[in-house]
């Protein structure tokens, strides 16, 4: 059987392991400076973020993460917590036990839901949040043409069969898979990194199902009305006006309900944007965090 599944970018810097009240939790550090943590979405990966980590670790110390969303390598524990609040808490509990103060969080597609889910919980250690191409308020989670899978995650085995088409790399830039999420190619590795995991490990496939299953928008509007009514730090919607999955009229209309939100167009990318522009991507975020400092919080 091929390893592909299990390959992550030398990009990334180096390996580490996370003990969390869910599981071991994997991520990748390099680079010096002001911390940046990077959470994909669903069916992804930290190789999402190799050619923006690239690009950036010679100013900040970026840190992606590894989440249990069906593209992982170390499956979470069997009574893991893996609801929206429960993937929220990995990602809090992942800053808080690498003690970590002044981030900038990065999420995008799913992971940016979360992202918001863990800041509105626990907005401490956060001082800056990007979100890219992701849920908002205004959507729905899971998005349309993916509203279906959490009623067919209910059933591991039938989530198990509908993956298994992933095995077949002309499947994968399908609409129903992500066609809609990557405009230009990306590298078989990369593909077979983000397709593979759940059709080969029992352990991913699970923690995918219980991911997928639970997933309900009420608890990312509910954290963004939190955003709103009590984050002060900045936002920045960084966002490709020809995504095709999260409206950009979504985005903007949350960036002029925050306190201090902002929105960069990402031109040429669909929604897993670090594939398709990781170079304007990557730029976005440091001049965002160049010109951004978060308002002093009451102690």
């Amino acid at each position: 059987m091929s390893s592909n599944h299990r390959w992550r970018s030398p990009l990334l810097g180096e390996p580490r392991e996370i003990e969390l009240a869910a599981g071991r939790l994997q991520c990748f550090d390099r680079g010096e400076g002001p911390v940046l943590v990077f959470a994909h979405g669903w069916l992804a990966n930290a190789n999402l973020w190799r050619d923006v980590v690239e690009r950036l670790a010679d100013r900040f110390r970026c840190l992606a993460l590894d989440l249990p969303l069906g593209s992982h390598r170390v499956p979470m524990d069997a009574d893991a917590d893996l609801s929206p609040a429960g993937c929220g808490e990995i990602i809090a509990g992942a800053l808080a036990a690498l003690d970590l103060r002044e981030v900038t969080l990065v999420g995008n597609d799913s992971g940016g839901a979360y992202s918001q889910i863990a800041v509105a919980a626990d907005p401490d250690r956060v001082a800056r949040l990007v979100l890219n191409s992701c849920e908002t308020p205004y959507d729905e989670f899971p998005p349309s043409p993916f509203d279906g899978l959490p009623a067919i995650a209910a059933d591991p085995a039938a989530l198990g069969q509908l993956f298994e088409a992933l095995r077949d790399r002309a499947i994968r830039s399908t609409p129903v898979a992500y066609g809609l999420l990557i405009k230009h190619p990306v590298d078989d590795l990369v593909s077979d990194s983000y397709a593979l995991p759940c059709v080969n490990d029992p352990g991913v496939l699970h923690d995918a199902a219980k991911v997928m299953s639970s997933a309900s928008s009420e608890p990312v509007h509910a954290a963004g009305r939190g955003l709103i009514a009590g984050f002060d730090g900045p936002v920045l919607f960084a966002w490709g006006p020809e995504d095709r999955v999260f409206a950009l009229a979504n985005a903007q209309r949350y960036a002029g309900e925050l306190a201090a939100g902002r929105v960069v167009a990402i031109p040429d990318a669909y929604s897993f944007t670090p594939e398709d522009q990781p170079e304007a991507l990557a730029t976005a975020i440091a001049d965002f965090c160049a010109a951004t400092v978060p308002a002093e919080r009451p102690r």
